[in-house]
């Protein structure tokens, strides 16, 4: 299913090249996955109008969905997600946090920048999402810092790969997303920007993800 938001943010996301297809060649994605496709949501901090409008989709979007007036802070993960939660405390005037991928191992040895006290409720930003395994790293992070997380919000959600919303709600947290492969197709589709051969490819890929990951390299189911 796609939506407005859903669609005006993969239209972005082509018109500044972030979307690349290799089927040839495919990508290993961090979590170990295959695939033919790849987004590059980094690419949009080079992007002034395009990261200004993603931002204001993904606020309006919070404050839809969450209860965004009680969230005290937001927190990026590190790398990509800095930036993003940079861009979404400015607009909402909100504190922020970035959560290490592991402490430094120095100093404070700490994995949480800025200043988090206990009991506060944290907002964990991210570029995009593939399987949901690497957003545990920094909910538990949060968490043991003394954070309440209850929520997630990326650019991209891959909406492929098998139980990643299941892994995010056994931990206690919801994904919310401005876009999936479904609406880059759409968009790509309307706007021609790939050939037909290229539009095919991504279908294949999205029919049976597991199954070209493992037929190309990449890890299957666990």
């Amino acid at each position: 299913m796609t939506d407005a938001a859903g669609l005006e943010t993969a239209k972005w996301l082509l018109d500044i090249k972030a979307v690349n297809f290799r089927p040839s060649e495919p990508y290993m994605l961090t979590a170990g996955w295959a695939s033919p496709v790849y987004i590059d949501c980094r690419w949009v901090i080079s992007f002034t109008e395009a990261r200004r409008r993603i931002i204001d989709l993904a606020v309006n979007l919070l404050k839809r969905d969450t209860d965004f007036d009680a969230i005290d802070m937001v927190a990026g993960g590190e790398t990509a997600g800095i930036p993003y939660a940079a861009w979404i405390a400015e607009a909402t005037g909100k504190p922020m946090l970035y959560v290490r991928k592991k402490p430094k191992g120095f100093g404070r040895d700490a994995q949480i920048e800025g200043s988090l006290e206990d009991g506060k409720r944290v907002l964990l930003v991210e570029d995009l999402a593939t399987d949901g395994g690497s957003k545990i790293n920094f909910v538990d992070a949060l968490r043991g810092a003394g954070a309440e997380v209850s929520d997630i919000i990326v650019v991209f959600f891959y909406s492929a790969f098998p139980n990643a919303l299941d892994t995010l709600e056994n931990a206690g947290v919801r994904l919310h997303f401005l876009c999936t492969w479904a609406d880059v197709l759409k968009a790509a589709e309307a706007g021609n920007y790939f050939d037909a051969e290229a539009i095919d490819g991504v279908r294949i890929f999205l029919t049976d993800p597991v199954g070209w990951s493992v037929a190309h390299g990449g890890r299957g189911a666990a």
